[in-house]
């Protein structure tokens, strides 16, 4: 799972001649922090760059595709900022549980990694990815039954979750190329009923409302989580 553990950044870097040389390694590209002007909207690509020691930092953005992989073998307890989640609980149209499992494949905008850099900050992954990725996936479910789900839709599935992470993520400066359905796994027992949902409740998969406010919804979303300060690349 070597994809995953870099992060989108990269920590591989060379900085010679006293600091004043920075080699940026083929697949990524730098951007710059100044200490008097901050992120400076310049980027570098791979090759050989001059910076101003001290006053010049430089972080390493992966540049090449990106595998976002939700798998149960994913713990995000020790690291927020893996590029991946835990398996995603879901429900259909008729009000079946799912366990999803899937692959999205992700490349930065390196003309906008500036920006990100300055808006979003390090740790976008668990700011913007993530909560989205989850929202949108649970989003295009509900308008799918399980067994359609299933079968016939799969394909269809993928191709909206797809467009929605497109449409959600291109304003953050993140290309998405593909999502790709591993696995749909019925949670056996579990169906919404009126006025009941103690077993979602207690799990986390839904908020404690009724069955009416989550179909008018059709939207599920965890709780927020927390920020952490584990940084997404190597300054120099």
């Amino acid at each position: 799972m070597a994809s995953i553990d870099n992060l989108l950044v990269s920590l591989l870097v060379d900085e010679v001649v006293g600091g004043f040389i920075v080699t940026i390694p083929p697949g990524h590209v730098g951007c710059i922090y100044s200490v008097f002007r901050g992120v400076l909207r310049n980027v570098w690509y791979p090759g050989m760059h001059f910076k101003v020691p001290i006053i010049h930092r430089v972080k390493l953005f992966n540049a090449q595709l990106i595998e976002y992989t939700i798998a149960k073998d994913i713990v995000l307890k020790d690291n927020k900022e893996i590029m991946g989640d835990e398996v995603i609980n879901a429900v259909t149209s008729d009000n079946k549980f799912v366990a999803v499992e899937a692959t999205v494949l992700i490349k930065l905008d390196t003309e906008r990694l500036p920006e990100i850099w300055q808006n979003i900050g390090e740790n976008f992954v668990s700011k913007v990815v993530r909560p989205v990725t989850r929202s949108r996936i649970r989003k295009v479910l509900t308008n799918h039954t399980l067994m359609n789900a299933l079968s016939t839709d799969r394909s269809l599935i993928e191709e909206e979750v797809t467009s929605e992470l497109r449409e959600s993520l291109a304003g953050h400066g993140l290309n998405v190329e593909n999502f790709y359905l591993s696995s749909l796994t019925p949670i056996e027992g579990w169906q919404i009923t009126d006025g009941d949902l103690p077993r979602a409740v207690e799990t986390g998969v839904v908020q404690p409302k009724t069955a009416e406010q989550i179909r008018n919804e059709r939207l599920f979303t965890n709780q927020p989580e927390s920020d952490t300060n584990n940084g997404l690349g190597h300054r120099l």
